[in-house]
């Protein structure tokens, strides 16, 4: 095979590769770090933590929240295992930590991505425009904001909005899976791919995966899109798709709350 018969089949496998790659919901690859002569060879593969492979995994710190019968109090107790801090780079660049908010007794959990600029200033979760958005979305189907529990995968800003990065999931997950566990909504609510992909600690496609039901450790899970991605697609057809996943979840809630 000559040179250019060589390149061009090349070239046509790497555009196999990245459609295969697109179509499973994976649209950014990090350029690896550059090696210095004491750093860990960036191209050896690192086992992601249990925690990102969608199991429960507890701290070595608090307490186990099996173990929490008052779950107002279980939240308190993470929230001071978690105390100021500064177990990755996002403490760096922070203003708030921005653990959540709600009913300690919630039917259902929403969770996002990560706190925004409104959000790291006033240290709520979802209170600038996706959060307005999202309050008007848990109204529609007769909830009242006060009654449901909000939460995100990383409790501090990533800089510029971008994505949490792996290892920052990482640390921040032990604390999201505390907060879960110990609330144990009927349904848990994951807003955008991140929030769906950490749970199941796989990345997905989240136009693939929207209005399927999941599960995480026994607890219903309903992926939608983020309140953020609807301001910027605010059509008739992801409107409706939002509202026919929380009808969902509305009717699944009921349904238990009944028997």
């Amino acid at each position: 095979m000559s040179a250019p018969e060589t390149r061009s089949a090349l070239l046509h496998k790497l555009r196999v590769s990245l459609e295969e790659l697109a179509q499973e919901g994976i649209e950014f690859l990090e350029r690896p770090a550059r090696r210095t002569s004491d750093a860990p060879d960036a191209r050896l593969p690192v086992p992601p933590p249990a925690a990102l492979r969608g199991q429960a995994t507890p701290s070595s710190e608090g307490f186990d929240p099996s173990t929490v019968s008052d779950r107002r109090e279980g939240l308190r107790l993470i929230r001071e295992d978690l105390g100021e801090c500064t177990r990755c780079r996002l403490h760096e660049t922070r203003r708030s930590i921005v653990f959540g908010e709600g009913n300690p007794d919630a039917p259902v959990v929403f969770v996002g991505e990560g706190p925004g600029a409104e959000e790291d200033r006033t240290g709520r979760p979802f209170v600038g425009r996706a959060g307005e958005l999202l309050t008007k979305i848990i109204e529609s189907v007769g909830w009242r904001r006060e009654e449901v529990y909000i939460c995100n995968i990383v409790k501090c800003r990533p800089p510029k909005n971008r994505e949490p990065q792996l290892d920052e999931v990482g640390t921040c997950r032990p604390f999201l899976d505390k907060q879960l566990l110990t609330i144990r909504p009927i349904v848990i609510v994951t807003l955008g791919k991140p929030a769906i992909s950490t749970l199941l600690g796989r990345t997905v496609a989240i136009t693939k995966l929207r209005g399927i039901w999941q599960d995480w450790n026994g607890l219903a899970v309903m992926p939608t899109f983020h309140p953020a991605y609807l301001l910027r697609n605010y059509t008739r057809e992801t409107r409706q798709a939002v509202w026919d996943d929380l009808r969902q979840v509305r009717a699944r809630v009921d349904e238990i709350t009944r028997s």
